[in-house]
């Protein structure tokens, strides 16, 4: 199947979702949506995008935009409704107790710890439970190492050092990633130029909230702004990104845009090969998700490329899940395939010669097999 029938299969799906999205958020008010819908094609894509609650929050704003009479969504919704309490709201609930323990413990043991990404974005959304909530990303002002250290004797937690810029350990069954640096240095060349800048950025304490009774660090707005946009730009080239991570932008630049220093990013953007992936991003916030185009620096792009970019965030040629097969040589080849249909994103993202980028990316993996 060529890519012109993979994405025109998909559409009509897409153009729903992201109406539903739209309500779920709060981005748009009214949309008439078709009666011949195939809600279970529509909950199976939000599953993937991270965005089920989301997007049930969209079908329960009594909006009318859509027959909720009809027995197959009577039915699923039921289902929709449970699955979103079990695996968001009350998994979320853990989440903010494992947080907040494992910020007791590092407070108890002078160490300062502030959550990353996942938390810190999730506090930025509306409804915060309704974001997933998957690892514990940390970084403990440049003193990872003899903290693991400290963890490990008095607490018996395995500590995991196969990974470029973390440590990995299971706390309260969350894992946690205790980051020594907040980019993979080894995969380009631009992000080890960036790491210093940001490990600067880290160093400011001035932001924090409450976590269970416990005094949890968040990133600063320059900090946050920088990193997410270096972390999705990563992922968007390595193995895709989905409609979440895009969401997490948006609500942060929308809660905390105004803090960031616009001048200083752009000319870090722009330096280091960012701008035109910036632009998309925050394009697709504004002419497809609803977000206020004010909230955003700049939303000038290529329409076509920033259309290519959505359609491989909705409907991606791989399927991440792919890269995990348990067979080395098919999982090898399945990343050389990608690797070689990503080409365009790595002109757009970092510029970098083609075999430049494939020789790093190897010595990359040859550093930390398990990365393979």
């Amino acid at each position: 199947m060529n890519e012109g029938e993979r994405l025109g299969n998909y559409n009509t799906l897409h153009k729903t979702f992201l109406q539903v999205v739209r309500l779920g958020v709060g981005t748009s008010k009214d949309a008439r949506l078709s009666d011949d819908i195939d809600w279970v094609q529509l909950k199976a894509l939000a599953d993937v995008q991270g965005l089920s609650a989301v997007v049930l929050d969209g079908l329960c704003n009594d909006n009318g935009c859509v027959n909720l009479d009809l027995d197959i969504l009577k039915v699923l919704r039921l289902q929709w409704i449970g699955e979103v309490m079990q695996n968001y709201e009350k998994r979320y609930v853990e989440y903010e107790k494992a947080i907040g323990s494992l910020a007791g413990w590092y407070n108890a043991h002078g160490y300062k710890m502030m959550v990353l990404k996942g938390y810190a974005c999730s506090i930025n959304w509306p409804k915060p439970e309704h974001r997933p909530c998957g690892d514990i990303d940390i970084w403990l002002f440049g003193r990872q190492r003899d903290a693991d250290v400290i963890l490990e004797l008095e607490e018996g937690i395995k500590i995991d050092k196969a990974h470029h810029h973390h440590t990995v350990f299971y706390w309260r069954d969350f894992m946690v990633e205790n980051h020594y640096d907040f980019l993979n240095t080894f995969s380009n060349r631009t992000s080890s130029q960036l790491e210093p800048i940001l490990k600067e950025l880290a160093m400011d304490d001035t932001n924090s909230v409450e976590v269970n009774g416990e005094k949890v660090y968040l990133p600063s707005a320059n900090l946050n702004a920088l990193f997410l946009l270096r972390h999705m730009l990563m992922h968007f080239v390595a193995c895709g990104i989905n409609l979440r991570m895009i969401l997490d932008w948006a609500f942060f630049w929308e809660k905390e845009g105004k803090k960031v220093d616009k001048r200083w990013l752009k000319e870090i953007v722009d330096r280091y090969h960012m701008s035109a992936f910036f632009n998309i991003i925050n394009a697709i916030c504004v002419h497809d998700l609803g977000f206020d185009a004010s909230v955003f620096p700049s939303i000038q792009c290529d329409p076509e490329l920033k259309e290519k970019v959505l359609n491989d965030t909705l409907c991606p040629e791989y399927d991440w899940r792919d890269a995990h097969q348990r067979n080395l040589i098919k999982r090898i080849l399945f990343k050389y395939r990608r690797w070689r249909s990503g080409a365009w994103k790595r002109e757009l993202c970092y510029g970098e010669s083609h075999w430049v980028s494939f020789w790093t990316s190897v010595w990359s993996h040859l550093l930390k097999p398990a990365s393979i």
